[in-house]
């Protein structure tokens, strides 16, 4: 995100301070999750040098984080589970380290300055996932070995299962992958693949990001990958990695791709990263996530059938909403999902026209309407409950909440908004709040009636009248 940003954000949740050394805080300030994430100081990049065992999946390595400190530090911590600390480097020297759950703890022998540009390398070595609780969700395991290989997956805090981390979206960082791993296993991650060193038995995959990622979206993948490469619009790299099984039908499953990301650079904005690609497990998965620049699927959605193709538009839509404008805390989710979940309708909207629009969004809206289905499972997404952060409410209600703001302000200032929205906050973090103020500049309108029903009240408002005219 814009570091000045980061830093006034820090202040006003009285995270900064200054004069005396003190420790940073044990998190950054999110109202659901406050041990997410740590105050004190702003990662700029990381290095993740990390060898896979296939036998063992054991992890092993050292990652430096590159950072500065935006107070005067005694020590700061760092979000980390599992695993066995060999050594940890502040500056080149030798560091005091203690750990409590989540919690590294690193002390500085002399106190980091305000602005002062650090870095500290954590060497460790384990299995991921050994001796830590149960993750929070099905998108949280972190690092997962299946049969045919890894795969990673971590929102919202799965990525301290695997790697230190300043565990929250409000601290994204530029990433550096050094994964070294047994012929002739094949790694996807991030960004681009740089360089590959080729040794005895082993082989080094390098990836690099450019942009800055949030931590949930890292992903380091392994496995018998046959790659796919093409261009999208304006010569953006597209790389695709599929288990050599469903080589054929993948390639026929993801081939609109690069028409989706032609026509959501249309609606939203120019695309926002240096590539774009999917990599899929070898294995069903019950879910797919966003992983930026790759996102991640099972090979049951490479294989298709009737939903894969809105699968594959909500999480590319991410790409936008999500990854590029991402979450200033987790309460407000609906702000990735239910933008990606309309995106997806959006490009159905494209391909078929406005009518079959009208009728998906019907069908969606049935299940907020009926009491039976709605209780636990289709909560109002402006305020989910931690605990059932991803309820159906954030995805298909606050889908409604764009295209009931749509129907209300037209077609003209609503793209409007969605554009200025994505143009005012891509590569920083934005909250429901800021996303209401758009809408009411861009509009002329007052909406905070219409925005306290459609995300708050229990009850979901009466459907706007349909039927949209063809743009």
């Amino acid at each position: 995100m814009r570091k000045i940003t980061f830093v006034l954000m820090m202040m006003m949740m009285g995270l900064v301070h200054a004069e005396e050394a003190v420790p940073g805080a044990a998190g950054i300030g999110d109202s659901y999750f406050p041990s997410l994430g740590n105050g004190g100081y702003d990662v700029q990049h990381y290095t993740l040098d990390l060898a896979w065992d296939e036998a063992t999946n054991m992890l092993s390595g050292t990652v430096t984080l590159n950072a500065t400190a935006i107070h005067d530090l005694s020590a700061f911590n760092l979000d980390f589970l599992g695993f066995d600390i060999s050594a940890v480097h502040l500056d080149d020297a030798p560091a005091g380290f203690s750990r409590d759950g989540r919690e590294l703890t690193i002390q500085a022998a002399q106190p980091l300055k305000t602005g002062q540009d650090f870095s500290v390398a954590v060497s460790y070595s384990g299995v991921p996932g050994d001796g830590v609780p149960h993750y929070y969700d099905v998108f949280a395991r972190g690092w997962t070995r299946h049969e045919q290989g890894v795969y990673v997956a971590s929102e919202p805090n799965g990525a301290a299962f695997w790697y230190p981390v300043n565990d929250h979206p409000l601290d994204k960082a530029t990433y550096r992958f050094e994964i070294t791993v047994p012929q002739p296993y094949i790694v996807a991650a991030n960004g681009l693949l740089t360089e590959t060193r080729e040794n005895d038995d082993t082989i080094t995959y390098v990836w690099e990001s450019r942009d800055p990622i949030a931590s949930y979206l890292v992903t380091v993948n392994i496995g018998d990958f046959v790659v796919e490469k093409a261009k999208g619009p304006d010569g953006l790299p597209i790389r695709n990695y599929f288990p050599a099984r469903v080589f054929q039908q993948g390639v026929l499953t993801f081939s609109r791709t690069p028409e989706m990301i032609a026509f959501f650079s249309e609606m939203f904005g120019p695309y926002p990263f240096e590539a774009y690609g999917v990599v899929v497990a070898d294995r069903s998965l019950p879910f797919a996530l966003e992983t930026q620049t790759l996102s991640l699927f099972g090979s049951n959605t490479a294989l298709g059938g009737a939903s894969s193709e809105n699968v594959i538009a909500h999480e590319l839509a991410h790409q936008w909403f999500g990854n590029s404008v991402s979450l200033a805390e987790w309460k407000d989710i609906w702000l990735n999902e239910g933008f990606a979940t309309y995106a997806a309708a959006l490009w159905l909207e494209h391909t078929d026209g406005p009518e079959a629009l009208d009728r998906y969004m019907r069908d969606l809206y049935q299940p907020l309407a009926t009491p039976a289905l709605a209780l636990g499972h289709f909560l109002p997404p402006g305020d989910p409950p931690p605990d059932n952060l991803f309820n159906g409410g954030v995805y298909v209600r606050g889908a409604w909440v764009l295209h009931a703001l749509r129907l209300r302000v037209g077609d003209e200032a609503f793209f409007d908004i969605l554009r200025t929205y994505y143009e005012r906050f891509q590569h920083a973090n934005a909250a429901t709040a800021d996303f209401i103020a758009v809408a009411e500049e861009i509009s002329g309108q007052s909406l905070a009636a219409f925005f306290e029903s459609w995300l708050y009240d229990e009850s979901v408002p009466e459907v706007p009248e349909m039927g949209l005219k063809p743009r």
